[in-house]
């Protein structure tokens, strides 16, 4: 098996490289040579996916039986296009890594993968879009569903659309994990949404990166939603956190009303808390029909933090600066209890 990996070097696109890899698969790789190292053992290609000469020239170093495609979420749908387009006559299938925002009703209510997807061209600008007046849809949903589009009229039934919901894991650069973990290791009160059975559905990288080469060399299309099928409670991942970090911690369980009347924002603050009915309803049963395997998510959980107390160094990403309440808002807030 031969495979194009777009982009590769960081979180899910090394994770798929490294697992090609073991199964001894070839595997090229195109990205800016920017943000992360190549893998060992790679063929790398260095370019610019915007450039059109950059992406003929990488065509030239194919074929390829599958291209899976990580770095295209903050690339406009034309160039989505484009780049399918360019690289076409090299690729016989394409696996995207989409999300779960492309749908029209999360995160407000529970999703299937025939639930309808936002409406945005495939050649349309960065400029498409809107971001609702509650945070949703989002102008990123509507740019990943042109995404979707995009690639769907250059590859036709040869496109799979993965989309996962929260990816969490080993090199994580987002920071929700590693954040509580801190917080865990630190102890004390600890300023936790309930209700305290909440499920929640994150997804270990390293299953979404085996998921991802299962659909390179299958003969599936369409949407996978990639989410943890069983889930963990809130409780349960806290209780995870402080064990696997020592924290002498205790949970102080805050009614949401209370948490979003004291202005703690959803989804950053508190990481991977949001009220919205659907946000943790993302019904996965297609995927694990088509081979998505998800080990528990203590196992996670305890890989993280094995990686993070050791040598943990994410790449840099601004997103990481926006995850995680501040010390002394959270003693203000409980102190206000």
């Amino acid at each position: 098996m031969r495979i194009l990996v777009m982009g590769g070097t960081w979180f899910l696109g090394k994770h798929i490289v490294e697992s090609a890899l073991a199964q001894g698969w070839e595997v090229t790789t195109f990205n800016r040579g920017v943000s992360g190292r190549d893998v060992n053992s790679v063929e790398a290609v260095h370019g610019d996916r915007t450039n059109r000469t950059d992406l003929e020239r990488l065509a030239g170093h194919g074929p390829w039986d599958a291209a899976i495609d990580t770095s295209s979420s903050d690339l406009a749908p034309r160039e989505v296009l484009a780049a399918a387009t360019a690289l076409r006559p090299a690729v016989r299938r394409w696996v995207h890594i989409s999300t779960v925002s492309v749908y029209q009703s999360w995160p407000h209510q529970p999703l299937t993968d025939h639930s309808s997807i936002l409406d945005c061209p495939p050649d349309a600008d960065e400029s498409y879009g809107y971001t609702g007046a509650d945070g949703s849809p989002t102008q990123y949903g509507f740019q990943k569903a042109g995404g979707e589009r995009a690639v769907t009229e250059v590859f036709g039934d040869a496109a799979v659309f993965l989309r996962p919901g929260v990816i969490l894991g080993p090199e994580e650069y987002v920071g929700r994990l590693p954040w509580w973990l801190e917080r865990a290791k630190r102890g004390g009160r600890i300023l936790t949404p309930a209700p305290a059975g909440q499920r929640i559905q994150p997804v270990d990288v390293r299953d979404v990166a085996r998921f991802a080469l299962k659909q390179a060399s299958s003969s599936g299309s369409g949407g996978y939603n990639v989410t943890h099928p069983s889930g963990i409670t809130f409780s349960a991942f806290l209780e995870a956190c402080l064990k696997e970090t020592g924290g002498a911690g205790a949970p102080v369980w805050v009614d949401p009303a209370v948490l979003v009347e004291q202005g703690v924002k959803q989804w950053t603050e508190l990481p991977l808390w949001r009220t919205h009915a659907g946000v943790w309803a993302v019904d996965s049963s297609r995927a694990v029909a088509a081979g998505l395997e998800c080990r528990p998510i203590v196992d996670t959980i305890r890989d993280t933090w094995l990686w993070w107390s050791g040598d943990g160094r994410p790449v840099s990403h601004p997103r990481w600066a926006e995850h995680g309440i501040t010390s002394e808002k959270e003693a203000k807030i409980l102190a206000s209890l």
